[in-house]
């Protein structure tokens, strides 16, 4: 028998890391990428590769936080919603917080796992929106910034 998560955690999955018809996900869209091209900025003021997905990682971490009440956690990066970078990017630094990323889709995917079907209709924290709900939208907000990361790799080469 399903979970009764499983479309959920479908939806979840595949906009970080699983195939889709729409092109490559959060995940996909990072693979193969230097620390020297993550951190190229498409315009003055802009956001660059490196952010956006410390942003993605930001907000898995805030979701979850929100889903499970817990006011005692902390992001493991100083910031919130756009993380300040490394004062020397290195590529251990870029695999740190591409880990990062990864750990917190994981962690958010475990929460989401377990709701049960009351859990996923009540609000999320003090949102408006559903647990069900917020989660749908972290997964397009994955994809809305893997979708930024693909014009930005095109754009700064």
């Amino acid at each position: 028998m399903p979970s009764p998560n499983s479309d959920l955690l479908a939806t979840y999955d595949q906009a970080f890391s699983g195939r889709s018809w729409h092109g490559a996900p959060l995940w996909g869209s990072l693979r193969g990428l230097t620390p020297d091209a993550a951190l190229r900025r498409p315009a003055a003021g802009r956001h660059n590769v490196w952010e956006l997905m410390l942003h993605c990682a930001y907000w898995k971490f805030e979701v979850r936080r929100r889903i499970t009440g817990d006011g005692r956690m902390t992001f493991p990066r100083v910031g919130r919603n756009f993380p300040g970078l490394p004062a020397v990017p290195h590529l251990s630094e870029w695999k740190r917080d591409l880990a990062l990323l990864k750990r917190e889709h994981l962690l958010l995917r475990g929460v989401v796992q377990l709701l049960t079907s009351a859990q996923r209709v009540r609000r999320a924290g003090k949102s408006r929106f559903s647990v069900a709900e917020t989660v749908i939208g972290v997964a397009s907000h994955d994809l809305y910034h893997a979708g930024q990361v693909q014009l930005i790799r095109r754009l700064v080469g």
